[in-house]
């Protein structure tokens, strides 16, 4: 076999579409989005070399018109999830003795084919089965995933490259990078089509074969990221997708004895019940399981009185209200100085009395559905409350309705209380509630910031005072893992800001980046000798 020391592409961020009246990029997305709303799919399981259709046909609707059927999807069982961890197991010897640069070409073939032929289909299928408009798709399912797979086989490259500095006289060592023994298991949210494919693409590229289980509310593109894959060349049963629900999927994977490690986005209950019953489990596994994972936030901006309102207002407007406030790092809660109040307030009730809200075939709505009906039901309950309380008033927003798709109006919320439920639970829709402070209590406010939310995962700071900027970065250290000074909480970009967060906020092992990867491998040190000694005897035993 050739052997080489390989460079691969340099990676570049995928530069984003705008996709502007006229331009080539919203025709085809347009055209794109009338075929797949004439058309109802159906989409099987991937396990193996197989297409697995059980007949328990589950319908795909857009949030934004929950009575179009898009297709159908063929819901599993437990028998499956055995099926696809015996065809990762199965996969595992061929897929570990590739060579790493075949394994960085079907994952770099698979960025090109989605930043080209598969640009317009993944984006409308993000757009459609999950409610996102095309800036929205257009940067995560396209750029982000694109970006995902490309700095993740430069960060391959590196890990590999990694040696240990010194070799004694004699003696060669060496260091190399096993994939973990056993199968991963990728658990996907419904929210980022580029999360959906970089949590079983991040452990396959390091040599891993994967079990799959995507969000029911983000298949119609997980069945699209499939057939990207397997265009790209991926082998059989290196990822295996599946449609079963969660506990008939967790109680055969985190009892089976190759179960090697937990990719996950997703809720900190879920995560906290997962690592429980990793826990309960652990004498079954034939190692110690890796448990990644992003989980919830409740994501500040804190503006300091030298702020500028009108950034201040456009921050809110963007991290609160893109994609319904429906990212783990929407701005939910608001810190803002008593001097700039009615200014902000201003800008950003002008700025909310022009978004459009509707479904996502008309671009010229900013807002649009919330993804089904139990997140509705739940974000409509947070708003009820705030209406029945004394401590809150609603300032902007506040109305909802189901009955066409799952639509609710952009809410702001003021909160005499810093303290009061919505300042403190996540709620992951389209709500923000603020807190005025009093300007010259800049420091209590940064307190009540880092003590009001067990999650740290994103959060801003508004300043022109580089001294009250310094305190906050100091002062807000453990309350964020992606931290942003005069900017949005949004928008972490692969290669630039790698993504996650600590405390109930997950593992903070960062996506988009080394430290990734670097969890789905078992470092092995070799020390060669080459004249091993021939007597036991070292000089001090020695008379004289």
């Amino acid at each position: 076999m050739l052997k080489g020391f390989f460079k691969v592409p340099v990676p570049i961020n995928e530069p984003v579409l705008n996709y502007a009246p006229g331009s080539a990029e919203r025709s085809q997305l347009q055209s794109m989005l009338e075929v797949f709303r004439s058309q109802e799919i159906d989409i099987p399981m991937y396990i193996g070399s197989e297409e697995i259709r059980t007949g328990n046909k589950k319908p795909l609707n857009p949030p934004h018109d929950h009575q179009h059927l898009l297709g159908y999807f063929h819901e599993g069982d437990s028998s499956h999830v055995a099926q696809a961890i015996n065809a990762a197991l199965g996969a595992k010897d061929a897929w570990e003795k590739m060579q790493w640069e075949q394994r960085a070409a079907i994952f770099l073939k698979a960025a090109e084919l989605i930043a080209g032929p598969y640009r317009a289909k993944i984006n409308a299928a993000t757009m459609l089965g999950q409610s996102k408009n095309a800036y929205q798709a257009e940067i995560d399912a396209a750029c982000e995933f694109i970006d995902f797979l490309r700095f993740n086989v430069q960060y391959m490259t590196e890990i590999y490259a990694q040696q240990p500095p010194v070799s004694s006289p004699g003696i060669w060592n060496r260091l190399e990078q096993r994939p973990l023994e056993g199968f991963i298991f990728a658990l996907t949210p419904f929210n980022f089509t580029a999360i959906a494919g970089n949590l079983p693409a991040a452990p396959a590229m390091m040599g891993n074969t994967v079990v799959w289980k995507p969000a029911y509310t983000q298949i119609y593109a997980a069945n699209v990221i499939m057939q990207v894959f397997k265009e790209a060349g991926l082998p059989d049963g290196v990822i295996n997708l599946i449609y079963v629900d969660g506990p008939a999927a967790g109680e055969v994977i985190f009892k089976h004895r190759d179960f090697a490690g937990i990719h996950f986005t997703g809720s900190t209950g879920v995560f906290q019940t997962i690592w429980k019953t990793i826990g309960e489990n652990i004498t079954r596994y034939k190692s110690y399981p890796r448990i990644v994972g992003e989980t919830g936030g409740k994501d500040f901006l804190i503006a300091h009185k030298s702020s500028n309102a009108k950034q201040v207002a456009t921050a809110l407007a963007r991290g609160a209200f893109e994609y319904q406030g429906q990212k783990c790092s929407a701005a939910s809660r608001a810190y803002i100085p008593s001097n700039l109040w009615e200014d902000v307030k201003a800008y950003l009730m002008a700025d909310l009395q022009s978004m459009k809200m509707g479904p996502t075939e008309d671009f010229s709505n900013f807002i649009n559905a919330v993804i089904d009906e139990k997140s509705f039901d739940k974000i409509a309950g947070y708003i009820d409350g705030a209406k029945k309380s004394e401590m809150t008033e609603i300032i902007a927003g506040g109305n909802y309705d189901k009955s066409k798709g799952y639509f609710i109006e952009p809410t702001v919320i003021l909160s005499k209380d810093p303290s009061s439920t919505t300042m403190c639970e996540e709620i992951f829709g389209p709500v923000l509630t603020i807190y005025v402070y009093n300007a010259e209590h800049f420091e209590e406010a940064l307190e009540l910031v880092d003590q009001t939310s067990p999650y740290a995962l994103t959060g801003a700071v508004f300043s022109t005072d580089r001294y009250a900027a310094e305190l906050a970065t100091y002062k807000l250290r453990n309350a964020a893992g992606n931290f942003y000074i005069n900017d949005k909480p949004t928008g972490a970009v692969v290669g630039q800001q790698p993504f996650g967060g600590s405390r109930a906020s997950g593992t903070n092992d960062k996506a988009g980046s080394m430290i990734n990867l670097l969890r789905w491998v078992s470092p092995r040190t070799i020390k060669e000798t080459f004249n091993p000694p021939i007597d036991y005897r070292y000089p001090f035993l020695g008379d004289k």
